[in-house]
């Protein structure tokens, strides 16, 4: 077991010398736990509530339900430590896959569905790294979105999409796939943006803006044109947040995705043949703003990169017809 901290040691062993039953003493703990894991201070904290699932997992081996929430917590809290490696990662992950199936079935299904969120997330996680199918991690997103709806639980409902949306973008799927697996990232990060506003979390939103942009950008469609401009939409609400003084760095990268979506729309759809002069002027001068915030931010890769941007853009006016 992971070393706790002496009065969280001292704490187990006077549960066990209460008289009170293996269950209570376990029910006992597990809640112990639940709050350190809700507030954590520091790691130590996530460490003494491994401690403590660890024993009420042990106390309530008779008991399959108890057991399942003591094990489904101990992984919940491997996956919160700091700097999670893979080590800890699977074992959250063999912890949820031994207590989901108890959860589904005789649990109550908030808890249940919470669980499906943490699996998920983990999954997630392990597949960046080839240790896991985002398919799996999609599935258990999915079987936590019949619980937390957008009307009764839109923060879940929110997260839940945003994960399902950064899933599909990584998904490797067959040439003939890609279109849905596109449309369906955009679709989630539409679904996370109506319960989440400008007013009540502007990070979230912006950062859900800006990542919808990109998806729409990447969106292969017979409307290209359309997704670019909405996606010129969607960076231009990301840039009421991800200001300059609050937010640089994320307002340059905001700065040069909108910048890449110019590049490719027209001045004027109705007139294709006129080409596109004015966002290409336009998109220049975004790049270097967005490259000097890099540079003063000491980002020289990323300056570097719209560097290169910049000359193509260049290059590419001088063939254009003056606006």
């Amino acid at each position: 077991m992971i070393p706790a901290s002496p009065h969280v040691a001292t704490m187990v062993e006077r549960t066990r010398d209460s008289g009170r039953s293996a269950l209570e003493q376990g029910e006992s703990l597990v809640e112990l736990a639940m709050d350190l894991l809700q507030q954590p201070k520091a790691a130590q904290d996530l460490i003494d509530a491994v401690y403590l699932y660890e024993h009420a997992a042990a106390l309530t081996l008779e008991f399959p339900l108890a057991r399942a929430r003591a094990v489904a917590g101990r992984g919940a809290a491997l996956r919160r430590m700091p700097g999670s490696g893979l080590e800890e990662l699977q074992l959250a992950r063999q912890a949820f896959e031994e207590a989901l199936p108890i959860l589904r079935e005789q649990g109550d299904p908030e808890e249940a569905a919470e669980a499906e969120m943490s699996y998920g997330l983990i999954l997630q996680t392990l597949a960046n790294v080839h240790q896991a199918n985002l398919v799996e991690a999609v599935q258990a997103y999915q079987r936590a979105l019949r619980f937390f709806g957008r009307e009764n639980h839109p923060r879940e409902y929110a997260i839940l999409h945003n994960n399902l949306a950064t899933a599909y973008l990584s998904m490797k799927l067959a040439p003939e796939r890609e279109v849905m697996r596109e449309a369906l990232a955009v679709q989630s990060f539409r679904e996370a943006l109506r319960v989440v506003t400008l007013d009540e979390d502007p990070i979230e939103y912006s950062m859900l803006q800006n990542n919808l942009g990109n998806a729409l950008q990447a969106m292969r469609s017979s409307h290209p044109l359309e997704n670019l401009a909405r996606a010129v939409e969607a960076y231009d609400e990301a840039l009421k947040v991800r200001t300059l003084h609050d937010m640089p760095v994320e307002h340059a990268n905001t700065l040069a995705n909108k910048a890449n979506a110019l590049m490719n729309l027209p001045d004027d759809p109705s007139q294709l043949e006129a080409g596109n002069p004015k966002n290409l002027r336009e998109s220049a001068r975004l790049l270097r703003t967005a490259q000097g915030i890099f540079m003063g931010h000491q980002l020289a890769d990323r300056a570097g990169m719209l560097s290169e941007l910049i000359d193509s853009i260049e290059r590419d006016l001088l063939h254009e017809v003056p606006a």
